[in-house]
């Protein structure tokens, strides 16, 4: 049985991949149907020997191979806004990048895929058309307090606990869930305000300023205590 031959390259040398011109690093060494084959810079791809030569012994012309950092701005979950959508919200739900060269220009696009949180409708956008209204991880929390908004306008709804009303009168449970729900509307519509605030100072949308007032007014008939809000 003949003696295996010493493969030409060993793992950490330096060669050219000639069809390509490219430059790179053997990172394995294989035997395959009675060859050897060479993995470069960990690639899927597998080479031949007669596909590489040794970067000291290379008289073609090398192509530089161009290395690309790209910094996401938003991340999977971030809800943001759109330019020319108001006050719409939208949850991240994908990002890809699109890479663009030409003899003499080029540039990457970082394109966003979106998902309408009022009714799940999908948008593509660019990196400059968004603004970051919370992060993923306050995303849903920011989306609870904002789905207060529809029940301002409705009455207050009495927790019935038949235990509790065996043993405290009808009229002294009802005036305690009373101001107990009361009381957690109160707390709930201030944490709103404060962060429709925050939007307000930040982006000067009037939708954010409209949301304010109802609040405002939603707080008045809180505290003087008739129940409805002012028309």
């Amino acid at each position: 049985m003949a003696k295996r031959r010493k493969p030409k390259y060993k793992i950490g040398d330096t060669v050219v991949i000639t069809i390509y011109g490219t430059v790179g690093r053997v990172t394995d060494v294989k035997w395959l149907d009675g060859k050897y084959v060479y993995e470069v810079n960990k690639s899927d791809g597998l080479f031949l020997e007669s596909a590489l030569q040794m970067l000291s012994e290379y008289d073609g012309t090398v192509m530089e191979q161009e290395q690309i950092d790209i910094e996401y701005k938003f991340f999977f979950g971030d809800l943001v806004q759109v330019s020319g959508y108001g006050a719409d919200l939208f949850k991240v739900v994908g990002f890809r990048t699109e890479i663009w060269r030409y003899k003499e220009d080029a540039w990457e696009d970082v394109i966003y895929e979106l998902s309408r949180v009022s009714d799940g409708e999908w948008l593509e956008a660019g990196e400059e058309e968004l603004t970051l209204v919370a992060d993923a991880e306050s995303a849903d929390t920011f989306i609870q307090k904002l789905g207060l908004l529809y029940l301002v306008n409705k009455q207050d709804q009495t927790v019935k606990n038949t235990n509790l009303k065996n043993l405290i009168r009808k009229a002294e449970f009802e005036e305690i869930e009373r101001k107990k729900e009361k009381k957690e509307l109160i707390d709930n519509l201030l944490d709103i305000f404060n962060d429709y605030r925050i939007l307000y100072e930040l982006f000067h949308d009037q939708e954010y300023y409209q949301v304010m007032r109802v609040i405002l007014r939603k707080l008045e008939s809180l505290v003087n205590n008739d129940g409805k809000s002012p028309v």
